[in-house]
Order: structure tokens, then C-alpha cells, then sequence
């Protein structure tokens, strides 16, 4: 394996042994691993072990836990660091159940281990309820352990015993550090009381907020990215890319670009002609610069229009109010609304990037990667080489939203290094980004609706969607095989649901439309259009109802928590609250991931094209809370995708390649259009274990805007985004 380090923090490499207890709950490894102190030194002579490393075999060693010789504590997980606080998180479990303080714990990532099949996964906002029991278990478990290792060192009272900071303490005032005792609580022989993780009441840490650990890093540029990793003989790379979707080389003056300052090698590839330069500088001249024709692509007949047309088109048929023959009732009323909503990058901070040093018998790849055990197996497959000599290591992500589920760049960078036959730096510039990378598909959906007697009847919302592209399914290959056939779309749309007992007789149907054009899931994935249609729909109703929308939601959720959820929110938002014309409140409510969140936002459209949401009350119930520090930003994150892709944020497609090119084509929020009162309350945890977040908020969030726009201006907004123009002069393509 290429020895890797970040520019900044090189590290030595030392020699442990290793001890293996064999047991139904634990296991205890020392093996090779980074030594905490550069030099050696922390760990005392070598050959002496100075960490213990644990697992459960039930999770098939899904966290491993390291105690070193300097005291301090790492943990590696099998999941991805992609911006949402995931590390910060599971060092605050560690910390609260081996009773140390958060500094001196390490979350670090895990390489891709295909021992955990498709349990190498991020996504579905699943990390801390996946990780909720294991991580616990096992800080709890090396806590025992290192207390019985005192205690026999000493011959204490196991009792007696305390901990404060790592620090284990006797009644006569000798102490020792975890890292002290290290090597005896990795005795294969020792023998101890099995430890539950803390009861709820006894906890100091979890709960409490917290700062990232890496905040600061981030902030300082000092927190290390693909792109800063150094490789050697890795040089950069760029791609020049065709000016359709999917188009590909025709034929490219080669002999030229080799011949520009600084070019070291040219390759052309699936996806465009790869250029090598001893600079990024130098590579982006030589790609703008490339002569190249390109064959066509595969939607170069197809615009944001068409696509729409297809969708309304392909719409599934209306299977009629109530049943095939139901009487109508006096008085019915009949509402029938559309809903467009267009395509929307992901747009993450960090561009599709990835470093791949391949050689004839192995391959090494570094990138932000969810699914780093299935991007190991696509690329075993695509350079034909066995799969336990392709190692994938998972590095910080700069965002994701559901990007980064997608292996284009770390496969396009295997390929691009088996090719040249060197190490690659690739970097996707923005442009690369914005127009060839994912986008959330397009969507239209039609409700259908009929009330009576004060009350829905028949509730129908029918959904015809661009196909999403689930390529990689779960992260395994056997999921990843369902993927092109209807069953993992039909089944996350399905999961889906309205959280109101209107009537016994909803229908929802969805039919993808295949385009070949490059999807994917987008923060929420089918949530993040189907429950904010839904919830606009909801205030259509109260509206025919003569009803209150807020009183509407609470009178028919069909879950306590959910109805405490609005009702907090009408106390802390002030609902009903008179703004003054052209401006209103808006609320919506979303539930999922064993969560549930409502927002109420205030918006001031005075000019309508002109509309910015200056206040926001977030309320939401996740259960049990690990840093609520984290779950609020996971919130104002989600507001933000509201108010974008409701207000202004979406992408054209003209001759087959989106318009938009930037940040500044892209109208994303910018600082101006954030609220300046953003408020959220957390709800008392009422069950023991914690709900998903990170997802949570977009339908909420986006219908609420959507609402409070409606009623600001006394329109019926069905397209969004609203503001949708195409003002700006879009980069040659």
C-alpha cells in the first residue's frame, strides 16, 4: 500500500502485538497502527502494547475502539465525515461512557473493510441511530476492562475505584492513566464484570452541546481533504469534458496538448480527455485550450421543458375520487393541483475529487466516499484486479447531500491512473460539477382531493419523476443489482408518508421516467419534493375548509409526539401573528427516520420577485439528542434547502447540458437571503434511543416557504423553484 500522510502530520509506524480474546460480546486487538507520538516516545519500549482495540463480533467489528499509550482514545468508524458533525457525535458517546473529556478522544474514518458487506454505508440518516448501541457498548466494555486492570494491579476493591478524565484513581491515591494500563486490559486472560452503557440519567456528556472537534481545523484550513493529501509522484489531473451530457471523444489533437507549459501526459477516457500538469494551473490552461470533437451525447435533444412534458405526460392515470362508482355527496368540493419541481445539484462545497495511485496488482484510492466497500468492488471490477487488492480510504468530505453516495470521481481517477500509469490528483473544477455531476431528478406530481362535511374524503397524490440513478444500492454489489429495476425506488418512495389520518383511502403512486441523463439521491431524496407537494397541499385544504392550517395538521396527525411537535410550535413561532401586507407565515411539517420536525417561517415579499424569509422557528423531536449543537445546525442546513430550492435554486437544461455553470449561476442562498432570527427548540427526549436528523427538515423547511409566499402574496405557487430565470450569461460550454 502507497505510504500516505497529510502534508502536515507525518506519522511513524510501529510494531504491537496482538491479543485476541475469543467471546460472544468482545474482542480485544493490538495490531500495527499510527503511533500516537511521532517519535515513539509516548509508548515506552518497543514491543510493548499500548492500545487496546475492541469490537463487537454481532456487529462484525463494525467500530473499533483504540486506547493508546498516551491515554487518549480513538475510535474508527465504518461511516462517513461529510460536514453533518458525525465525528464529533460518536467522540461524545465515547467520552460520556469511558468517563474522559471530548479532547482527548478521536473519531477518525475507516478505510473501506468488504467484511462489513454493505454496513459501510452512509446514508438515510442512519449513522447515530446505527452507531447508538455499538459505540456505547464498546466504550463501556474497555471501561470495565481497564478498571479490572487496576484493580488487579493494585489489589483494590473493584468498588472503590474512580475515574475522572481517564485518570483510574484508588482510595490511597495511586492512579494511573488509560494508557497505563493499556496493556493489561488487553489480556487475553483477564476476567471482569460485563458493563451496560450509562442509564440516561447518569449521563454528563451526551445531550449537553458541544463544539466540533474540527471546527477549527475547517475554519483554519488546517483539516485535511483529498486534495491536500500527498501521494507520491501523484500529479494533477483535470478533465476536459464534452459539451453535452454523456457526449464522448471523437478525436483530440494530442500531439498539442502534450507540447503546452507543463503538460506531462494525456490520456482520453470515457468521460473526456485527462490531462496531467505539474500544476492544477497549468492542466486548466491545457483543458480550455484542448481541440477536441466529441461524438453526441445522450440528451442533446432535451430542455428543462421537455423533460417537464415528458413528466406530465407519464403521470399515472387518475384511479378515481373514492373508488370506481362512489356516490357524491352533497356539497363536495373537488381540488385537483400540479407541482413541478425542477432539478437541483448537489452543489457541495468540495468538487468531485480523488487521488488513485494504481499499479499492475493493486490500487490504492483516496476520496469522500459513502459507500467506500462498493466503490472498492466497481473498481476491482473495471481494472481487473482482485478486490482484497484495492483499498479505498475514506477521507473528510467538503458536503455531500447525497453526493458523494456516487463513485464517478474515484472510479474516473482509477481509470484515469491504470491509463497514464501513474498516480492522479484529480480534481472536477465547478463547472464540471454543476453541469456533468448528479442532480436531484426532476418531478412532477398531481393531487387530487375531494372534501365533504367539513373533512377529506379521498386523498390521491400521483408522482412521475426523472429516474434516480441508485447505482451502488445499499453498498454492496447484490443491492446494487436491484438498482436499475423498481424496487428501491418504489420502496423509498413508499417509506415516504403523510403523517395526517385524513382518510383510510390516500393513494400514492410514483412512475420514473428513464432519462439518460446523470441523477442521484439529494438531501431527503423523494421526501424533499413528494412531502413538500404534500404539505402545500395540506394548507390548500384548510384553506377549503375554511380551517387553520396549523389547527388542521394537529387535529389529524396520527402520532402524539407529532401533535406536541405543532403545538410547540404555534407557542414559540406566535402563530396568526399579523406582519403586515405582503409579508406572512408559512408553516410545514415533516416526519420520518423516527423524527419529526415542523418549521414556521416568516417571509417579507413586498416586491414578490424580490421575497426573503427573515425569521424562522424550527421545532424538533429526534429523541434521544447526542449534541444539540449539532441536531440545530442539521436544522438551519435544512432551512437553507428550503428557501433555495423553493425561492431560486435549480438547474436548466438547454441542448442537452444544464445553463448553470457556478455558485454565481447557481442561486443557492447567499448570507443576504438567510433569515437573521432563526430559532430552534429542541423537544424532550421521549425514548431512549435517537431518531435520524440529518434529512429530516427539507420538506418541512421548503413547504413552509412555499406557504408563507402563498400568503404574502396571494398566489397559488405550483412551480418551484418560484423565481426561476435564467439571468445570467451562461459559460461557453
Amino acid at each position: 500500500m502507497t505510504d500516505v500522510t497529510p502534508r502536515r502530520n507525518a506519522v511513524s509506524r510501529r510494531s504491537f502485538l496482538t491479543a485476541l480474546v475469543v467471546g460472544s460480546t468482545l474482542t480485544l486487538v493490538a495490531r500495527p497502527i499510527a503511533s500516537a507520538d511521532p517519535t515513539g516516545s509516548a509508548s515506552g519500549t518497543d514491543g510493548d502494547p499500548d492500545q487496546v482495540l475492541t469490537a463487537l463480533p454481532a456487529d462484525s467489528n463494525l467500530v473499533i475502539l483504540e486506547v493508546r499509550g498516551d491515554g487518549s482514545v480513538h475510535c474508527a468508524l465504518p461511516r462517513a465525515e461529510i460536514g453533518q458533525g458525525l465525528t464529533t457525535s460518536v467522540a461524545m458517546l465515547v467520552a460520556e461512557e469511558m468517563d474522559i473529556s471530548l479532547d482527548k478522544v478521536v473519531a477518525s474514518l475507516s478505510r473501506g473493510r468488504q467484511e462489513l458487506i454493505g454496513n459501510h454505508y452512509t446514508g438515510g440518516s442512519n449513522s447515530i441511530r446505527s452507531l447508538w448501541d455499538p459505540v456505547r457498548s464498546i466504550a463501556a466494555t474497555a471501561r470495565a476492562r481497564l478498571l479490572r486492570a487496576a484493580a488487579n494491579r493494585w489489589s483494590a476493591d473493584l468498588g472503590t475505584l474512580t475515574i475522572v478524565d481517564g485518570i483510574v484513581t484508588a482510595p490511597d491515591g495511586r492512579s494511573a492513566h488509560f494508557g497505563e494500563l493499556a496493556a493489561a486490559a488487553a489480556d487475553p486472560g483477564l476476567r471482569f464484570d460485563s458493563a451496560d452503557p450509562k442509564s440516561v440519567d447518569d449521563t454528563t456528556v451526551v445531550g449537553r452541546p458541544a463544539a466540533r472537534q474540527d471546527a477549527r481545523a475547517i475554519v483554519t484550513g488546517q483539516l485535511t481533504y483529498t486534495l491536500d493529501l500527498d501521494v507520491p509522484n501523484a500529479m494533477p489531473v483535470v478533465v476536459r469534458r464534452p459539451p453535452t451530457i454523456n457526449g464522448t471523444v471523437a478525436s483530440v489533437d494530442e500531439t498539442a496538448l502534450r507540447t503546452m507549459p507543463g503538460v506531462i501526459d494525456v490520456a482520453v477516457v470515457s468521460s473526456g480527455v485527462a490531462i496531467m500538469a505539474r500544476t492544477f494551473g497549468y492542466a486548466l490552461a491545457a483543458k480550455d485550450a484542448a481541440v477536441v470533437t466529441w461524438n453526441a451525447g445522450t440528451i442533446d435533444a432535451e430542455s428543462t421543458e421537455s423533460i417537464q412534458d415528458r413528466l406530465r405526460r407519464s403521470t399515472p392515470a387518475f384511479t378515481g375520487f373514492g373508488g370506481v362508482g362512489r356516490s357524491e355527496l352533497p356539497g363536495e368540493t373537488k381540488l385537483n393541483v400540479d407541482f413541478d419541481f425542477a432539478p437541483v445539484s448537489h452543489a457541495a462545497m468540495e468538487t468531485n475529487s480523488a487521488v488513485a495511485d494504481v499499479r499492475a496488482d493493486r490500487a490504492d484510492i483516496w476520496a469522500s466516499m459513502q459507500l467506500p466497500n462498493y466503490a472498492g468492488q466497481k473498481i476491482a471490477l473495471a481494472l481487473g484486479i482482485p478486490l482484497n487488492r484495492v483499498t479505498t480510504h475514506v477521507m473528510n468530505g467538503g458536503g455531500s447531500f447525497g453526493r458523494r453516495l456516487y463513485l464517478d470521481g474515484p472510479l474516473e481517477a482509477a481509470v484515469i491512473s491504470r491509463t497514464m500509469g501513474k498516480p492522479v490528483r484529480l480534481m472536477w473544477s465547478r463547472v464540471d460539477d454543476m453541469r456533468h455531476g448528479r442532480a436531484r431528478p426532476a418531478v412532477h406530481t398531481k393531487f387530487d382531493a375531494v372534501l365533504a362535511r367539513g373533512k377529506v374524503i379521498s386523498w390521491e397524490q400521483r408522482v412521475a419523476a426523472v429516474a434516480t440513478d441508485f447505482d451502488g444500492g445499499f453498498g454492496d454489489l447484490i443491492t446494487d443489482a436491484l438498482a436499475p429495476s423498481p424496487l428501491i425506488s418504489q420502496a423509498l418512495f413508499h417509506s415516504t408518508r403523510d403523517p395526517y389520518s385524513f382518510t383510510d383511502g390516500s393513494i400514492r403512486t410514483l412512475v420514473e421516467v428513464p432519462v439518460a441523463m446523470p441523477t442521484g439521491s439529494w438531501r431527503s431524496v423523494f421526501s424533499g419534493t413528494v412531502r413538500t407537494a404534500a404539505e402545500i397541499m395540506v394548507d390548500r385544504i384548510a384553506d377549503a375548509l375554511d380551517a387553520d392550517p396549523l389547527e388542521l395538521r394537529i387535529a389529524t396527525v396520527d402520532d402524539d409526539r407529532h401533535g406536541d411537535v405543532l403545538r410547540r410550535l404555534a407557542a414559540e413561532g406566535n402563530w396568526g401573528a399579523d406582519l403586515g401586507p405582503g409579508r406572512a407565515q408559512g408553516i410545514g411539517f415533516h416526519a420520518e427516520f423516527r423524527s419529526s420536525a415542523g418549521y414556521l417561517v416568516e417571509i417579507d415579499a413586498r416586491d414578490p420577485r424580490a421575497p426573503r424569509v427573515t425569521r424562522a422557528v424550527i421545532v424538533v423531536d429526534v429523541g434521544r439528542v447526542v449534541n444539540p449543537r449539532g441536531l440545530e445546525a442539521q436544522m438551519i442546513g435544512c432551512l437553507m434547502d428550503g428557501i433555495s430550492t423553493t425561492l431560486r435554486a435549480g438547474l436548466h437544461y438547454e441542448q442537452g447540458l444544464p445553463l448553470e455553470g457556478s455558485y454565481s449561476q447557481f442561486h443557492y442562498a447567499r448570507q443576504r437571503d438567510s433569515p437573521p432570527d432563526v430559532r430552534v427548540v429542541i423537544m424532550p427526549a421521549n425514548t431512549e434511543s435517537p431518531g435520524g436528523a440529518g434529512e429530516l427538515g427539507v420538506p418541512a423547511a421548503a413547504a413552509a416557504v412555499a406557504n408563507a409566499y402563498a400568503r404574502a402574496t396571494g398566489t397559488t405557487p405550483t412551480s418551484f423553484p418560484i423565481l426561476f430565470d435564467v439571468d445570467f450569461e451562461p459559460l461557453p460550454k
